[in-house]
């Protein structure tokens, strides 16, 4: 520190110190207006990423709300689908049952019916056996009634006797 003192001369510190304000005067006039606009088109460039940043996030939140609400009324939907599939299910399976009611019934009304006219039939088939069974075996007393001529006579008088009395 003394040698600067020593050796300090005011001549040297002028012109260092014009040249030290020329320089000054130089840098504001060439090169710190374009560091300023520099620094002020990132800072504003940085702004602007923020605030771009920051719609994003908005975006991206109203987004996230509309896939919420989408995925909501698609569940709804799918319930919705869901109920009237199984209505529709529920639906067919008592039209099917009805039906299959319904032809029980008419089945078991016809087996009724054909049960009915065979019972009929069999009973006239009966009938029809039994009358001829009876004339077959009045045939056969008759014969042996009239097969001696005694007998014959003795009915004939039987008859007669009736027939007058009537």
């Amino acid at each position: 520190m003394e040698k600067l003192l020593e050796e300090f001369s005011i001549g040297l510190f002028f012109w260092q110190t014009v040249l030290f304000l020329a320089l000054l005067f130089l840098l504001r006039k060439f090169a710190w207006k374009p560091i300023l606009n520099a620094v002020n088109e990132r800072e504003e460039g940085i702004k602007n990423a923020l605030d771009s940043a920051e719609k994003a996030k908005l975006e991206m939140e109203n987004l996230q709300a509309d896939n919420q609400k989408l995925l909501k009324e698609a569940r709804a939907e799918r319930e919705v689908m869901l109920k009237e599939a199984r209505d529709i299910k529920n639906k067919m399976i008592e039209d099917a049952k009805g039906e299959a009611q319904t032809e029980a019934n008419k089945m078991i009304t016809q087996a009724q019916a054909a049960i009915e006219s065979e019972k009929k039939a069999a009973i006239a088939e009966l009938k029809s056996q039994v009358a001829d069974l009876s004339l077959e075996i009045a045939e056969k007393v008759v014969r042996t009634e009239l097969s001696n001529k005694d007998k014959q006579l003795k009915l004939v008088e039987t008859m007669l006797g009736e027939k007058s009395l009537n």
